[in-house]
């Protein structure tokens, strides 16, 4: 999301693709990074962490078509600042935005 200051990669393109969970969350750690996922064992791998990162952005309950996924995330990195979002998770469902500090 280049037009809010976010410097956006894929897994892919650093070669992470295939990576476990745990070693994607070290690096965007490391980076200081912000991940975007649907992947709901992000949460529960933070919360067993007690750490304050990587930052989260999950989208949950169903299917999300590009337009709206990149409605939802310019909504939220609107409205979030990227030093409080890189210490948070931010659950994005169709009806609501939920957001929570860490380490949970």
């Amino acid at each position: 999301m280049v037009e809010h200051g976010y410097n956006a990669i894929h897994a892919f393109e650093i070669g992470l693709d295939r990576s476990s969970d745990t070693v994607i969350l070290e690096r965007a750690r490391r980076e200081k990074r912000v991940i975007i996922t649907a992947d709901l064992d992000y949460p529960q791998l933070l919360a067993y962490s007690h750490t304050e990162g990587p930052g989260l952005i999950l989208f949950r309950g169903g299917n999300y078509s590009e337009a709206d996924a990149l409605y939802y995330l310019r909504k939220v990195l609107a409205s979030i600042s990227p030093e409080v979002l890189c210490k948070s998770i931010v659950v994005i469902e169709k009806n609501r935005i939920r957001f929570r500090s860490l380490p949970l």
